[in-house]
């Protein structure tokens, strides 16, 4: 008779950076909680967790394995994940099923670009964290230098058990503080449920290899944790993989949640033959799997990862995917239809690589992480499939969204056959998928038709209208529908709700999104004005940079269709000495979306795959409506509000802003309101942006990257010198500090110095030539990804929000400016330049105001000198008021040495 634990059960993780020694800390943990005789390690190909050929070969976690171990009140079930970011969809389908995770970080390479990634997707997942700081031994950094990275780079709330005190760790949790502050202790239990609702994150620090840190780490693990209570008996298992056996047999990995799971139990219409509890390799199979268990179901064919079985509740949508498709290569002769019937096969087991049977060309298509993963599917069809394929040339995977909110209708009538639907699309946080949800009433249309038109919205990829991308971050609600008592099927509700989709996005307004890097560039202190240029030029932004002696490094974004293949010429610059981290940053707007859409030739309406025509009937035939004229025939009146139906809304900034200032033409933009805003600075503005008043309408005409607003601005605007009030000067600061010899020399000691020496330099050249200066640096001390603007003697010097660039910000000020105003930009990026000469501002490259500078000194100089002379105030008599003075007060400060 089987033996029944007393024991908490928890599903834990281990997730890392490639090389942060995750699977020596797995092995270390399992060793010292008496699972394992002796540790294996990575280099030797004697781990227990990395026991696929592939992974003993290449040294790297490829797939996620699991183990089991047992503590004094706590039964773990540990999965190891893979680190490397080619490998990372792997990582993050087990997130879904994880009580709790350990992120192991390397002391040595400290807070990496994927550590940022995992620490998002944990983030997301709600899953609570133990942190363990690796390789101590061989490390140079101090305990105190460590806990300052994870608590500005990850959160504020890590908390090193180690050598903090119960003060300290009350103070990261509000429940946990009034407790400690009434009774003067720390309570074990609210300490539980702030692990548990990561309000903290427990640091331990060690060496995996060394054995060093490991029984704490273990403590914390049997101490710290609790297992949910599930809420329901009613049965809810959750799918987090796929994977073939040794003979052949498919296994559906699951966590059961909720209920019971039994042999012979019937799941989607299919049996369960089998149920296999396994550590490492082997397995042991059992007759039930209880809430909390991770179990391998033999007998099922219709599952899929992400899937979750008996609830309604939808799963996340999973945010890494693949940012590039490759056509596979395969031999000559080669049967592809049944080639890629044989593939769909792998593909459930990866099912990131969304393989698509090119009919017209006949050719399949991959979608890929990276060139590793490129390597490990060769090897993995060879060893399949007995095929040795190649991969072509990458292409970008583009992604589509909408805008605005729209209704859209579909209906499917031919003869015997009926449905209406309609759907309400409005757009979706970013990396949040397809949304579903119903908010109609049961007595307009039955519980089981919502589902079924539900159902349907999620099983499909629907593709945009620009140019046939994938759909992505849409909210579709269903509002409303009919059916038919005697003629509709299944079938038919299908065929209506592609078409409802289709339709909305014809009556929406569409963007195109590109997959972008989260990347970190380590580079010598030498060439950051190289790779600060080569960011910008790559259309990138920079989050942040240190320069660590002679080492600098940057943290910023970049699309990844211009950083792809960077990392060669960064190998290239620095001699071998540079090094080049990308991690998915999830996809955002297209740096490039006119020529992209151009270029795919894209018509939607002739996609005949994707109609959003409907089809009704009369006279006892079916007709095909076009979708624009849908709206006269649909049979249910429209479900949206009055007012909401044809929102053209544009997306506004991921990062909300603290104060918005509208223009008269119905531009938003956004500072952070501050006391010492003095009244220039709010005339600066107001005059930028026009007076601060609510907007007439609701519309943005400006998209959230800040280009200049379509169908407002005449190819090239021409404003009369009459009237011009006054001069301005945009100078893109970081442009000109890397172009001018002596600041770019400055820059790469003490960057803060170049600016504040450029401020200075701005500062007396504006003061002689009497014009507003307005000096824009790259998201520098920018919180929360806010604009700030500070008053630097006569000058303003705008710190642009964290998304956002100096050269894209210069580009939709200038456009306001030069309506009223005469504005003068100065850069050297020839993008840049373009694009306000079309705005009808003039341009200076960065050699030109340096030369413009040095002329003004000298007119200075020549003033000042005459004036020294008896009688000689001929040229200050000419300047204007504002002008004499500067030159007035100039002199007062020269002859005192200040300046």
């Amino acid at each position: 008779m089987e033996t029944i634990s007393t024991k908490k059960k928890i599903t834990l993780g281990i997730l890392a950076h490639v090389d942060a020694g995750k699977t020596t800390l797995a092995e270390a943990l399992l060793f010292t909680a008496g699972e394992l005789r002796h540790a294996g390690r990575v280099d030797h190909r004697d781990s227990f967790l990395d026991n696929h050929e592939l992974e003993r070969k290449r040294g790297i976690t490829i797939f996620s394995k699991q183990a089991r171990f047992s503590l004094p009140s706590t039964e773990i079930t540990l999965i190891d994940t893979p680190g490397h970011a080619d490998f990372a969809s792997e990582a993050e389908r087990t997130l879904s099923v994880l009580d709790y995770a350990i992120l192991v970080i390397s002391s040595v390479d400290g807070v990496q670009s994927h550590t940022s990634t995992l620490w998002s997707l944990l983030k997301r997942y709600g899953v609570p964290v133990f942190i363990f700081v690796n390789k101590t031994d061989i490390s140079e950094k101090s305990r105190s230098e460590t806990m300052e990275e994870l608590c500005s780079k990850l959160d504020h709330r890590c908390c090193d058990l180690g050598l903090a005190s119960d003060e300290d760790i009350a103070s990261c949790d509000e429940a946990l503080t009034e407790d400690y502050l009434e009774k003067g202790t720390l309570d074990r239990e609210l300490l539980i449920s702030a692990v548990k609702s990561r309000h903290i994150f427990p640091v331990r620090f060690g060496s995996a290899l060394k054995f060093e840190g490991i029984e704490e780490l273990l403590k914390d693990l049997d101490s710290l944790t609790r297992q949910d209570v599930p809420s329901a008996d009613d049965l809810r298992v959750r799918v987090f993989k796929i994977t073939r056996d040794k003979a052949g047999q498919r296994l559906t990995h699951v966590k059961t949640e909720s209920g019971k799971l039994q042999v012979r139990s019937e799941i989607l219409g299919e049996k369960i033959t089998q149920i296999r509890s396994y550590n490492g390799e082997k397995y042991e199979t059992k007759d039930e799997a209880l809430p909390g268990d991770i179990s391998a179901l033999v007998g099922l064919n219709n599952t899929f990862a992400g899937q979750l079985l008996g609830s309604e509740a939808p799963a996340l949508s999973p945010i890494l995917s693949p940012v590039m498709s490759y056509r596979l290569l395969l031999p000559p002769g080669t049967d592809i239809p049944y080639t890629f019937a044989r593939l769909k096969v792998l593909e459930e087991e990866i099912p990131e690589l969304s393989l698509l049977h090119l009919e017209d060309t006949n050719e399949i298509q991959a979608q890929i992480m990276g060139e590793i993963q490129i390597e490990i599917l060769k090897e993995l069809i060879r060893e399949r499939l007995g095929l040795n394929v190649e991969f072509g040339v990458g292409t970008i995977i583009y992604r589509e969204t909408i805008t605005g909110v729209s209704e859209g209708v579909g209906h499917f009538e031919p003869l015997r056959h009926y449905a209406e639907v309609h759907l309400k699309l409005e757009p979706g946080e970013r990396g949040t998928g397809i949304q579903v949800a119903t908010d109609v009433s049961t007595d307009v249309l039955d519980k089981n038709w919502q589902r079924l038109i539900a159902t349907h919205v999620l099983e499909r990829r629907h593709r945009g209208v620009l140019t046939g991308s994938v759909l992505t971050d849409v909210k579709i609600t269903v509002i409303g529908g009919r059916a038919h008592p005697k003629h509709t099927e299944g079938g038919d509700f299908r065929q209506a709700t592609y078409r409802a989709v289709r339709h909305g996005l014809m009556r929406n307004s569409s963007v195109l999104l590109e997959p972008w890097y989260d990347f970190m560039l380590e580079i010598p202190a030498s060439r950051l004005g190289r790779a600060m240029n080569d960011i910008s030029n790559m259309y990138g932004s920079v989050k942040s940079h240190d320069i660590l002696g002679e080492r600098a490094v940057i943290f910023g974004r970049c699309p990844v269709s211009t950083m792809h293949g960077y990392a060669l010429e960064v190998t290239a610059y620095t001699n071998g000495t540079g090094k080049l981290s990308v991690s998915s940053g999830g996809y955002d707007l297209c740096h490039n979306e006119e020529e992209v859409i151009e270029k795919s030739g894209y018509r939607p309406e002739a996609d005949l795959r994707n109609t959003p025509d409907s089809v009704f009937c009369a006279h006892g035939s079916g007709f095909t409506v076009p979708w624009n004229e849908v709206e006269n025939y649909m049979h249910v009146e429209t479900c949206l509000k009055s007012g909401t139906q044809s929102s053209k809304e544009i997306l506004k900034p991921l990062s909300a802003p603290s104060q918005a200032v509208t223009s008269s033409e119905g531009a938003h933009f956004s500072y952070s309101a501050s006391a010492q805003l003095d009244k220039d600075l709010a005339e600066i503005f107001n005059k930028t942006y026009g007076s601060k008043k609510e907007p007439e309408n609701n519309r943005n005409l400006f998209d959230p990257v800040s280009r200049i607003p379509t169908g407002v601005l005449p190819d090239k605007v021409k404003v009369k010198d009459s009237e011009i009030t006054e001069e301005y000067l945009l100078v893109d600061g970081y442009n000109i500090i890397f172009s001018w010899e002596e600041l770019n020399e400055l820059s790469k000691t003490d960057l803060h110095a170049a600016r504040r020496k450029l401020m200075d330099i701005l500062s007396n050249y504006r003061g002689f030539r009497q014009m507003k200066l307005i000096l824009v640096y790259d998201a520098y001390k920018v919180e929360g990804g806010i604009e700030r603007t500070e008053k630097y003697k006569d000058i303003f010097v705008i710190y642009t929000k964290e998304a956002e660039t100096a050269d894209r910000y210069i580009e939709r000020t200038a456009v306001s400016l030069t309506k009223k105003h005469k504005v003068t930009v100065a850069t050297s990026d020839a993008t840049e330049q373009v694009i306000i000469w079309g705005a009808g501002a003039s341009r200076m490259s960065a050699r030109e105001l340096k030369e413009e500078i040095e002329r003004t000194e000298k007119e200075i100089s020549a003033i000042i000198d005459e004036g020294q002379r008896p009688g000689g105030s001929v040229l200050l008599d000419s300047l204007s008021p504002e002008a004499a003075e500067f030159i007035k007060n100039y002199r007062l400060k020269h002859d005192k040495g200040q300046t």
